[in-house]
């Protein structure tokens, strides 16, 4: 059983305004070592990789007017049509001799439409206007024709392109299409994006798999159907993933093959910006799953040899493969590079509206050897050494300085297993500057005691470290991922005995109430912010498993089964229900934003957790089969406590619900335990199941 009371009288204690530690007037980037002074013996990395960062914005301001002037490359390179209907085109192939625009509006001639070459490698084309209307037509198939200096010639899909269309029935390969509708079919944005949420509770979705169908889903139908289901949950954020094109579906969208064209699989670009300004008119925010840790190897419709060479994006040779991944890696300490991925970000930002980032891949971006075969220890020459690619970590630095400078209200999160120290301080304090990390280690958690541990054997005190095992200052988001956890609770019994018309099983039973309460602990003491994958809410009885040739194709697991929530004869609805009133309970107290949790008792032998967060307490039974009568448990602040929140009632689909009832009020004893200031009340602990 959990539960969380608070306190009725003054349902928020007096909270001590959060104080950082006093950095001094350094400015050199090693601020943060004022913040960690465990860090000082790797000052002269910190002093060295802010150098690097700022000469970048340096060089910037005196060649390219300013890295707000730098990153708005698709005001230059790609297609540009101007008020009067003339395109310009302008692309980026320094190994290319000559280079030739072709498509349907010429009929796919390689030769009559030349573009001029300047001393840097760009070819540029302007074609003008026929009659008022631009020569290429609205949604006609393009390409680029490069001449090598062997004389071979390549045809290539812009790398700025917007849009690209796939027909399996062709070619696996993606076409580039020339997106320029009129006026009148181009979205209007309506909404202004929502302020920065205090709490982050967020809800990661892939549109295409975001219904009980055996198929693609759509932007329309994820802007009609999952909006209001997400916003009805209690989640304030939205992190879609996916989105970015990608050949090869049944890679859950980390193949990227066309960095600037949104996903044509679940419709066209106006429904993702119709998709977005909904959701910030719900006064939800909404986060792109941005991957530039590496890149497709696709050839004919990728950016890989995109002028010949396999080295002007990526690095050459071993350095630019991911042997894990197989796919091509950035040089990011290439100027172009930098721009193309710099604009990625501000496009993405710009056209449709997104409010940040979850940053893919950060620890293969962040060191030589990708974090493949590589154990982390927390011990700090791990971060500072040679294995670092500091390359990649300035990338970070100036995009997120960028971001943050020019969209004060950005989220930026990092995807880092590592335990980089400063990914989460800004970088005038020599960090890397993003907002949040995700907490990798905490579903691992999980999901290991699952399989691994009988319920006697769990170790309370290790679940409360590892869930509490952050670094001061730096913001995490807590999660409970693998495959649906329902799956490694119930099993089997999941396809039989989820029936409202059938009894309680003792599967059944300890699975809804490990359910509720692993998602609720790791909510509460986990972080602070929250990240739930869609379907997982209501305990999704499937894993997710996209069309691929190893399974016939076969859409059966590519797909949330949204439906369940709605049978009122199914015990699905229970679950879905207590994380509606988990983040509903969370959005009136915001324990999220508040500072970390003290955590009064870990008995081990009662597999009772006791803990106080933004004025309220927090209390686990996670023993199997042991109910404490009259358990006293220690308070900071005296006083009535009422329960706001329980995981053992009857609406959530407790069999034997908390025999207390719905509200019980709790009052202080001035007896000191725990460690707190001789206050305790006494509270009827149920077992777990």
């Amino acid at each position: 059983m959990a539960a969380v009371v608070e306190q009725s009288a003054n349902s928020l204690a007096p909270q001590a305004a959060a104080a950082g530690a006093a950095t001094g007037n350094r400015t050199d980037g090693t601020g943060v070592i004022q913040l960690d002074p465990w860090l000082e013996p790797f000052e002269d990395a910190f002093k060295r990789r802010y150098a690097k960062a700022q000469d970048w914005l340096t060089k910037l301001d005196k060649t390219e007017g300013g890295v707000d002037k730098f990153s708005k490359g698709t005001d230059t390179f790609g297609f540009n049509v101007d008020s009067h209907g003339t395109i310009t085109y302008r692309e980026w192939a320094p190994n290319a001799t000559h280079a030739f625009l072709t498509g349907d509006f010429n009929n796919w001639d390689r030769e009559s439409h030349p573009m001029k070459r300047d001393e840097f490698g760009v070819f540029e084309i302007v074609l003008p206007a026929n009659n008022g209307q631009p020569a290429i037509p609205h949604n006609s198939k393009i390409k680029i024709s490069l001449q090598t200096p062997s004389g071979d010639r390549i045809d290539r899909l812009p790398a700025w392109i917007k849009y690209v269309t796939q027909d399996l029935s062709v070619s696996p390969a993606y076409d580039a299409r020339f997106w320029n509708p009129p006026a009148s079919e181009r979205y209007q944005f309506k909404n202004p994006r929502p302020s920065k949420p205090a709490s982050a509770r967020i809800y990661e979705a892939h549109v295409g798999i975001s219904s009980p169908e055996l198929r693609v889903a759509t932007y329309k139908e994820f802007t009609k159907n999952m909006l209001p289901r997400i916003r009805d949950l209690g989640y304030n954020v939205i992190q879609l993933m996916a989105i970015m094109e990608h050949a090869y579906y049944a890679s859950f969208g980390y193949q990227i093959n066309s960095f600037f064209a949104a996903s044509s699989r679940y419709g066209p670009p106006e429904d993702l910006k119709e998709l977005v300004d909904t959701a910030h008119g719900m006064g939800i925010t909404v986060l792109l799953d941005i991957v530039h840790s590496h890149a497709s190897k696709n050839v004919l419709d990728g950016l890989n040899e995109f002028d010949g060479t396999d080295h002007q994006y990526f690095h050459e040779g071993a350095r630019g493969r991911h042997e894990l991944w197989d796919s091509r890696l950035f040089n990011y300490g290439h100027h172009e590079v930098m721009r193309f991925l710099l604009s990625n970000l501000r496009f993405w930002m710009d056209e449709y509206h997104f409010d940040g980032f979850r940053f893919d891949g950060v620890t293969s971006m962040l060191y030589h050897h990708h974090g493949i075969g590589t154990g982390f220890s927390g011990g700090y020459h791990e971060y500072f050494g040679a294995d670092v690619d500091e390359e990649a970590v300035v990338y970070l630095m100036v995009a997120n300085q960028m971001l943050h400078d020019l969209y004060p209200e950005s989220i930026t999160i990092a995807e880092d297993v590592s335990g980089m120290p400063a990914l989460c301080v800004p970088l005038s304090l020599g960090g890397l500057g993003f907002d949040y990390r995700l907490a990798m280690a905490i579903p691992d958690m999980w999901i290991k005691i699952l399989k691994e541990q009988q319920d006697e054997e769990w170790d309370i005190g290790n679940i409360c470290f590892t869930l509490t095992n952050r670094r001061h200052g730096e913001k995490t988001i807590a999660l409970v991922g693998d495959k649906s956890l329902m799956m490694h609770l119930c099993d089997a019994e999941m396809y039989t005995n989820m029936s409202n018309l059938t009894p309680f099983t003792s599967v059944i039973d300890r699975g809804m109430a490990l359910h509720k309460m692993i998602r609720l602990l790791t909510h509460s003491l986990g972080g602070e912010g929250y990240l739930n994958f869609e379907g997982n809410e209501f305990g999704h009885p499937e894993w997710l498993d996209f069309p691929r040739e190893g399974n016939q194709n076969s859409f059966w697991y590519a797909r949330r089964q949204f439906n369940l929530t709605e049978d009122h004869n199914l015990r699905y609805q229970y679950l879905n229900n207590f994380d509606r009133a988990m983040n509903t309970t969370e959005a009136q107290f915001g324990w999220l934003r508040s500072p970390q949790a003290y955590i009064s008792l870990k008995n081990e032998s009662d597999k009772i957790i006791v803990f106080e967060r933004v004025g309220c307490v927090f209390i686990f039974n996670f023993h199997p089969n042991k109910s404490f009568g009259d358990y006293r448990v220690a308070i900071e602040t005296p006083g009535t406590y009422k329960i706001v929140l329980i995981s053992d009632s009857k609406d959530l689909g407790r069999p034997r619900p908390y025999r207390g009832g719905h509200p019980i009020f709790h009052h202080s004893h001035g007896v000191e335990l725990d460690g707190r200031t001789g206050r305790t009340f006494t509270f009827l602990a149920g077992p777990l199941w």
